[in-house]
């Protein structure tokens, strides 16, 4: 049988990785014993070489390590934007110019789903939240250390990587290399709505956390009794896969980590990826042990809220959810920045409907630090209500071309058989509610109660001048464990 270049190669590569080099061995193990020399090495699959003595690296400037941020970040989206360019049609081939697809599909958002499947949604995008989370914790140089725990260096630090991955997904969602530039996504049926603007960094968070904890008591339990490095390395990407994608983007080996050794000896080295487990210790806040207790009033809290909205002259109720984000101003003030969105129902038959709030404003909880908590808040902003009607003769001629044609009804299809109609203006709501503290970390809000009011008075003959708004969820509170 002939052999190709590409055999011989790998057959070359196959030789080198299974042949140590005699003399720089002897020249990295001079000093050692006879006995230390002659005993048996570990070689992990790709080979380390001859251990090389400890690189005196210079004391790294600032925080944040801004350079590794970003060229991770921009890799992570081109993994992002390449796979849909690979895998979606319509991000090869929109049909539109760049700008007005753009701008079409900012314009355009509205609701909350999105048309993506459950598993899309909650957990596909968790992960990319976890993973950009991931990002920012090695290179946040004062927190990347800290561990899964009661202290305030973890929380501070997964608070801050969950603020960048909601920057990291409004980016990589209508940034400039983006869902909305690169096939103009939310500009088609039924990709406009804000889910992933909201569950990708709050669920991711909590995906992060998770990880963290599996690792901490799961992976780091399990290693004390696996001795094979090669199980161990499985383990530690296996079971923590947003971390392994985070260390493979900063050319990292997948299974390393900031709060502990190598799998391998301390003094393997990897000529293809770095070995990371030299990262700043995080300093415990020693003063809040010795008190044993943390400040009962928490500087931020998010939470995530269901409700439903009645209003003026609408059949039915509006049903939906969002989150809000409260930061302290002092003891008895926060300011909120609330993000929710509803579907409509009891609308006329082949008429469908959404509302989107967006709001922010003074929140006062006179009573912040005990078990119940009420509240009394001022939103102002913006709302947007969409209605959509199907002509079901339109649809049924579509359909009817298409079959004859050989082809199925699809989402593209959707825009030549509805009529949309929006209309978006200034609102703000008041209210009051009350929320039951259930641990330090976590409170539920019994309920919320608040009047809203739009200047969007009238859509199609409906009345969404005023309505009242009922919320219920859980609050995260950060800071206070």
């Amino acid at each position: 049988m002939q052999t190709t270049p590409a055999l011989r190669a790998l057959a070359i590569i196959a030789f080198l990785l299974s042949t140590q080099v005699e003399s720089s061995a002897q020249s990295s193990f001079e000093g050692e014993s006879d006995a230390e020399s002659a005993g048996p090495i570990i070689t992990p699959f790709i080979y380390p070489g001859p251990p090389l003595a400890p690189i005196q690296k210079a004391p790294e400037q600032g925080n944040i390590n801004w350079s590794g941020l970003f060229t991770q970040s921009f890799a992570f989206i081109g993994v992002e934007e390449g796979f849909r360019l690979l895998t979606e049609n319509g991000a090869l081939h929109s049909h539109m110019p760049f700008v007005r697809g753009y701008t079409d599909s900012v314009g355009n958002l509205h609701g909350w789903a999105d048309g993506d499947p459950f598993l899309v949604n909650y957990v596909g995008h968790p992960m990319q939240g976890a993973v950009s989370g991931f990002i920012w914790v090695e290179n946040d140089r004062r927190y990347r250390s800290a561990e899964f725990g009661r202290n305030r260096q973890y929380w501070k630090s997964r608070l801050r990587a969950a603020a960048f991955a909601w920057a990291y997904s409004e980016a990589e969602e209508i940034g400039p290399i983006s869902e909305a530039s690169i096939g103009a996504t939310q500009a088609r049926f039924p990709q406009q709505g804000f889910a992933d603007h909201v569950v990708t960094p709050s669920i991711g968070m909590a995906w992060m956390i998770t990880e963290d904890a599996v690792d901490k008591y799961i992976i780091a339990r399990l290693e004390d009794h696996i001795p094979n490095p090669y199980l161990r390395a499985v383990l530690r990407g296996g079971l923590n896969p947003s971390r392994t994608l985070a260390n493979a983007l900063g050319g990292y080996v997948p299974w390393s980590r900031n709060t502990r050794p190598d799998v391998w000896p301390e003094n393997s080295r990897y000529y293809f990826m770095k070995v990371n487990h030299s990262g700043t210790t995080a300093v415990p806040d020693q003063a809040a042990r010795e008190r044993g207790s943390y400040p009962a009033v928490a500087p931020f809290e998010f939470s995530t809220i269901t409700l439903v909205q009645q209003n003026s002259t609408a059949a039915g109720a509006c049903i939906g959810g969002g989150a809000d984000a409260a930061l302290r101003w002092n003891s008895q003030l926060q300011i909120v920045f609330e993000l929710a969105g509803c579907k409509m129902t009891g609308l006329q038959t082949n008429m469908s409907g959404d509302s989107l709030q967006y709001l922010m404003g003074p929140r006062w909880t006179p009573t912040a630090s005990s078990r119940w908590s009420p509240y009394v808040q001022l939103l102002a902003g913006g709302q947007k209500i969409t209605h959509e009607t199907v002509d079901p003769e339109k649809k049924a001629a579509v359909a009817q071309a298409l079959q004859a044609a050989g082809k199925t009804l699809d989402y593209p299809d959707h825009a030549l058989y509805t009529s949309d109609r929006d209309g978006n203006a200034f609102a703000f709501k008041a209210g009051a509610g009350v929320d039951v503290r259930l641990t330090s970390a976590l409170a539920f809000r019994l309920v919320g109660l608040d009047y809203m009011y739009s200047r969007l008075d009238r859509l199609d003959g409906i009345g969404y001048g005023q309505g009242v708004q009922v919320t219920t969820g859980l609050v995260l509170r950060m800071g206070t464990w």
